[in-house]
């Protein structure tokens, strides 16, 4: 028998502390599922939250957007799943469908199973930043560059010839964005990133990778080298500042688009140039259509293919009491090319 309570972590007012509290157990809804998560990632989004006071309107809250585990109970209507199913999703700020906590809803039609070959530690490294690269990529202005996106035997390679950059390649959106820009058969594919990161990154699906800590004109001037006269169009820039952005729009050509993944815009963009801000929030009406098949339709696939590969990992002890300090070093810079779990089941 699913036992009546919970434990989870609570984001007690808004700037406020966190502490792991109990808390209900869920009931599944119409087409919803009910997960006992076994692995949750961090993301930079949830230290700023804490800080910034953004996104989270209703406190105390639960953060968390990354989750992993089995089906615990299947709403009704709901198809293609049963209990025991190992499967991943991209929580939601919402206290009932987020990641920290030991319980949660997620929908079936946005649920992805995990391939026999990857665990719950490395699949819950993906929802957040892999809905921020596709959506990016491949939803339609003014929400992303309007790719059309890899679904299909046609569109994949669809876009052999068309150069994209990607403004830090080492990042979590950056990786992800690499992997489906290789699915989509971008060439060349250029990105920033320490240069420790280039085989890396290449094996990700990066063809150069240029040192973060180029200056600004012979950044531009290596791009503009590597793309021989070639426009470039679609510039992905997941880290986002005045300095990424300002070389972001110096290199894009004429009537080019420049995805960003913070805002407001850091500079301002000329008029014959585009920027747009992505927030890959899972229920959002302008792009839950993109995220239910990329879910339901892809991601499985495209693991099981080898076409995407989840981020180096290391797992954090003592369960939800381990995600403060997690946090206190990822809003220190500490963490590179990593994603830090949690095994929520481990609380105490």
């Amino acid at each position: 028998m699913s036992p009546k309570t919970q434990k989870a972590l609570f984001l007690l007012e808004r700037f406020g502390n966190f502490s792991i509290k109990e808390t209900e157990i869920y009931k599944p809804g119409p087409g919803e599922l009910l997960i006992k998560i076994h692995a949750i990632s961090l993301n930079p989004v949830d230290w700023k939250i804490q800080k910034y006071g953004f996104v989270v309107e209703n406190y105390p809250a639960i953060l968390g957007t990354d989750i992993a585990g089995e089906v615990e109970e299947i709403g009704e209507g709901v198809i293609g799943f049963k209990k025991g199913d190992r499967i991943f999703s991209h929580a939601n700020t919402v206290n009932e469908y987020a990641g920290f906590q030991q319980y949660a809803l997620t929908w079936a039609s946005a649920a992805a199973k995990i391939p026999e070959k990857w665990t719950y530690d490395q699949v819950a490294s993906l929802p957040l930043a892999l809905t921020t690269a596709y959506i990016g990529l491949y939803n339609i202005a003014p929400h992303g560059l309007g790719y059309l996106p890899p679904n299909s035997a046609e569109n994949r390679g669809k876009y052999a010839g068309t150069p994209l950059v990607v403004f830090g390649g080492s990042s979590s959106v950056g990786q992800m964005t690499l992997q489906l820009a290789k699915i989509s058969g971008f060439f060349p594919i250029i990105t920033t990133a320490s240069v420790k990161h280039t085989a890396y990154l290449k094996s990700l699906g990066a063809t150069h990778v240029i040192d973060r800590n180029a200056e600004h004109d012979a950044l531009v001037t290596e791009v503009r080298n590597i793309v021989n006269g070639q426009k470039i169009l679609g510039v992905y820039d997941a880290i986002s500042n005045a300095a990424t952005e300002q070389a972001a729009l110096d290199i894009l050509s004429p009537q080019g688009q420049l995805v960003i993944t913070l805002r407001p815009p850091a500079v301002e963009a000329p008029k014959d140039k585009s920027v747009f801000f992505v927030w890959a929030a899972p229920r959002s009406p302008e792009i839950v259509e993109l995220v239910e098949e990329l879910y339901h339709d892809l991601i499985t696939g495209f693991l099981e293919e080898g076409l995407i590969k989840p981020n180096n990992i290391e797992v954090l002890p003592d369960g939800l009491a381990g995600i403060e300090s997690g946090l206190t070093r990822m809003a220190a810079d500490q963490i590179s090319a990593l994603k830090l779990i949690v095994h929520p089941q481990q609380t105490i």
